[in-house]
């Protein structure tokens, strides 16, 4: 998805959280009332990368049968040298 620079991140994922998550509750998609987890990761992309991303994410599920999403998102962040807060690296609470 595209983010306007003006746009803080923290906001962005806030409307999709709150929004997504009263939509799929309205929709009944699962059988418990959905509620994302309390963290969230965002990652920038240079437009010239933009292609090679997304065929990444078409071929996203043949990719996690080899390496899981979690080893997958740990190693992305230690290889780039991002910091984080494990408080919020896939906690089991959620917020609505």
């Amino acid at each position: 998805m595209k983010v306007h620079p003006s746009k803080a991140i923290a906001d962005t994922v806030k409307l999709l959280k709150g929004n997504s998550s009263k939509w799929i509750n309205s929709h009944q998609m699962v059988p418990a009332k959905f509620e994302w987890q309390r963290g969230y990761g965002a990652f920038s992309v240079s437009e010239s990368m933009s292609e090679s991303v997304k065929r990444y994410i078409e071929n996203q599920e043949e990719h996690h049968r080899r390496q899981t999403f979690q080893d997958e998102y740990l190693a992305f962040r230690k290889k780039h040298h991002v910091k984080f807060d494990p408080r919020y690296v896939f906690d089991d609470e959620h917020v609505a």
